[in-house]
């Protein structure tokens, strides 16, 4: 039997829920007398708790967040994986992902009732949602890292002609021998052992 939601600490019903409840306590069951779970691919205790402790203690935005679980359509929440954010009912700390998953299945929506294939469509859809978005995230982190290695090497370039324009030739010759007995680096420290040792 569910707990009272006196008793809830979470703003989603998190630990209210039996079937959360049920998951997490299959989940510390199968766990081995080594306390390594044999299956990796389910929910840990841990994963719950850590969860309800950033929805307890993170800066939600509970009012809003009761709102939208009241709502017949979490179509915004399926569809946007900023959504949460932009409308100031979490921040960045909180996983979005696993966010919008529970949303999704504690609400009115989706304890509708309905087809499993369509509430498990429409939770793989979120899911693909989101990991669009991390990898377009990611992409756009990583054009922006290229584009400030392209403008550091185009500086590192002028600064080199510069360089080699205002040198006399004497002063570049003067440079390039002491570059040129750098360039065989592992013989080097062998070197000073020749002359004093015995080796052939």
């Amino acid at each position: 039997m569910a707990q009272s939601k006196i008793d809830c600490r979470s703003p989603v019903g998190l630990d209210c829920c039996n079937c959360c409840l049920d998951l997490a306590h299959r989940s510390g069951l199968q766990r081995g007398s080594s306390g390594e779970n044999n299956n990796p691919g389910s929910p840990t205790v841990s994963n719950f708790r850590q969860l309800q402790e950033k929805l307890i203690f993170e800066n939600l935005n509970t009012d809003k967040l009761n709102s939208i679980m009241r709502q017949d359509s979490l179509e915004p929440v399926l569809r946007d994986p900023c959504y949460l954010i932009n409308e100031g009912i979490c921040n960045r700390n909180i996983d979005q992902t696993m966010l919008s998953i529970l949303l999704f299945f504690h609400s009115a929506s989706g304890a509708s009732v309905v087809a499993i294939d369509n509430k498990i469509e429409q939770a793989m859809d979120l899911v693909k949602n989101h990991l669009m978005y991390a990898v377009r995230e990611e992409v756009e982190i990583l054009k922006e890292q290229i584009r400030e290695l392209v403008e550091k090497n185009s500086q590192l370039e002028r600064e080199n002609t510069l360089l080699k324009t205002l040198a006399s030739p004497e002063q570049l010759e003067k440079f390039q021998s002491r570059l040129s007995p750098e360039e065989p680096v592992p013989e080097s420290p062998q070197a000073p052992e020749a002359p004093g040792g015995s080796a052939v």
